[in-house]
């Protein structure tokens, strides 16, 4: 370890000197090499040159030992060392030239401003850096393959950790594992997921809407933990008592059977349906990116029929849409339905914007439980006076492709609903010898290890953990939870297999937030309540800024900024049932009849 740790510093300090002088010619052609080397106290280029190039390969050898032999790609090694580049802005200029100069440092905006001119080098040398390292390490391995010891060291690790579920948890227990283990070689981990991809999916009623791309938010697994061997497979069964895993990787090929001396269960959860008829074969759910991209095309596909409807009650039963769920997810989705539909109507003439019916449909007298009252309030309002009727105290009886019944024996003429009102834990837990709680979710103690075992885990939606904040209650189901629950999960896993006790998870929430549509949000963060035009930017910040990758971040952006100035796409990437007599024809060719 200590001769990689060694090797390492020593391609980052040549990477750092390269990246120095790539900062040092960029400040000298414009003649503030001078202004630069007085932020730390130095008069005399000569001397300063010197002190600019040691700092440079020392700055280089941290980032060496902290990033360690790069697995990802050169865009992704470039974007690490930009950014600490930009830390090491914050640290110099900002912090330590203070520090040399005797005074304590404020970092105020005046004070930033002065030294603005160097965050442009900084990024310049983060950049270069992170590039020279890649290169130099990717050389180096070339021409220094591991030796026969080295090999032996790699042969086949003696402990392997499985990770079941591919969403925030699990992918978050998987980076944070390939840090922990990264130059432990006894160790090695498989993620198991039956997507490649980590779907972002606080934004998937955006792509429901066409306000996004469906690819911008979803980043695929292998990119996101490039150290972890991932498998894109089902999960057949769990055998805790064996230690094995049965996974299937597709139609003709055998089923694979993985030991493991630690396994996380990060399967997540499903739709629940209550056993209500109808619902599963005429209900849409918004879980996938497969779910948001059929109910755009469906919704596109409705407003395409009824512009040439000469039929007035089915035409009406075209253009009502119903959302049954007041949570978030509801109410986001009905939000941006609404906006789709009133954005496009441009292209159908014939349809008349008052033709238009949106319901929500909630079991409570008020939406967004999770929110205050007066939030709550303010939002249902909101999606009022925009035409959006909430129908409360009410839930859905049974659904059929034409309507909606409610349970007081209201009946609503719609061809879409889309279910939100409950999800359930994966059914696989139910095979498990383990106790479960009464949504079927696996009861685990304050470190996340399941209860009567020390080698099974759970975490996210179908885990059931304690909050010690809360006495009784338990961590609700929410990105930033299950996010956070990976990491120190990880970090449990990796005591527990160096004989250490594991930690118990601690979090409070940070806050709530809802998008309303039309510009507008509500939310709550640390006691503080936010309404208006300024929830919606904090909602699009705070997302924006969770998404995993900076390529993400700058797609995510440009579909926003586009959606500022043009209409929503309304092309169809399906198949359409315009040659279909039928729904027989159409369902026989797997078009969408309406």
């Amino acid at each position: 370890m200590t001769s990689t740790r060694g090797r390492d510093a020593l391609l980052g300090a040549a990477a750092g000197l390269v990246g120095g002088l790539a900062f040092g010619w960029a400040l000298q052609a414009n003649d503030m090499m001078a202004d630069s080397l007085g932020l730390i106290g130095l008069t005399t280029l000569g001397g300063g040159t010197v002190v600019h190039f040691l700092i440079s390969a020392l700055v280089g050898a941290g980032f060496g030992v902290i990033f360690g032999q790069p697995g990802e790609s050169f865009a992704a090694t470039i974007s690490s060392g930009v950014l600490y580049g930009l830390l090491w802005w914050v640290l110099g200029p900002l912090t330590l030239a203070p520090l040399l100069m005797g005074h304590w440092p404020t970092w105020a905006l005046s004070e930033a401003g002065t030294a603005f001119f160097n965050v442009v080098g900084h990024a310049l040398y983060g950049g270069v850096l992170g590039l020279s390292f890649h290169a130099l390490s990717a050389a180096y391995a070339r021409w220094r393959p591991p030796d026969a010891g080295e090999r032996r060291a790699s042969a086949p690790p003696a402990r392997h950790v499985v990770i079941l579920g591919g969403g925030f948890a699990g992918v978050s227990a998987a980076q944070r594992l390939a840090q922990l283990t990264a130059r432990d070689q006894s160790i090695e981990v498989t993620l198991v997921s039956q997507s490649n991809y980590l779907l972002f999916t606080p934004m998937l009623a955006e792509v429901a809407s066409s306000a996004l791309q469906a690819q911008h938010i979803s980043a695929p697994i292998r990119a996101a933990s490039p150290r972890t061997r991932f498998l894109r497979a089902a999960v057949e069964a769990i055998d805790t008592e064996s230690q094995t895993v049965r996974v299937y990787a597709g139609h003709n090929l055998p089923s694979e059977t993985l030991a493991y001396d630690h396994v996380v269960l990060a399967l997540g959860s499903i739709p629940d349906y209550r056993g209500l008829p109808g619902l599963e074969e005429h209900a849409f759910t918004l879980k996938t990116l497969e779910d948001a991209m059929r109910l755009r095309n469906h919704v596109i596909s409705l407003l395409e029929r009824a512009d040439v409807e000469p039929d007035p009650a089915e035409r009406q039963r075209q253009l009502t849409f119903v959302v049954a769920g007041g949570g978030f997810a509801g109410t986001e989705t009905v939000a941006e339905l609404f906006d789709l539909a009133h954005d496009v109507l441009r292209y159908y003439p014939r349809i008349d914007p008052a033709e238009l019916r949106f319901m929500l449909v909630h079991s409570r007298d008020r939406i967004l439980p999770e929110l205050s009252h007066a939030l709550g309030v303010y939002s249902q309002g909101k999606l009022e006076d925009r035409g959006i009727r909430c129908v409360l105290n009410a839930r859905v009886a049974e659904a059929t492709a034409e309507a909606v019944v409610l349970q007081d024996g209201r009946t609503i003429d719609t061809r879409t609903l889309v279910w939100t009102a409950g999800n359930q834990p994966n059914p696989l837990l139910a095979t498990l010898p383990h106790e479960l709680n009464r949504r079927g979710a696996i009861v685990t103690d304050e470190t996340m290890r399941v209860v009567g075992v020390d080698d099974v885990w759970a975490v996210g939606d179908c885990a059931q953990i304690p909050d010690p904040h809360h006495e009784g209650e338990f961590y609700p189901p929410t990105a930033q939870h299950a996010l956070r629950q990976g990491k120190v999960v990880a970090e449990n896993v990796v005591a527990a297999l160096k004989g250490r006790a594991p930690k118990p998870f601690r979090f409070r929430t940070l806050g709530l937030l809802v998008a309303l549509g039309h510009r507008t949000g509500a939310a709550e963060i640390q006691g503080r309540r936010f309404s208006g035009l300024l929830a919606w930017l904090l909602w699009r910040s705070i997302y924006l800024s969770k998404l995993p990758g900076l390529e993400k971040k700058v797609r995510v952006m440009l579909d926003w900024t586009i959606d500022l100035f043009f209409p929503r796409d309304i092309v169809l990437t399906v198949d359409t049932s315009v040659l279909a007599r039928s729904g027989q024809e159409a369902a026989d060719t797997g078009a969408d009849p309406y």
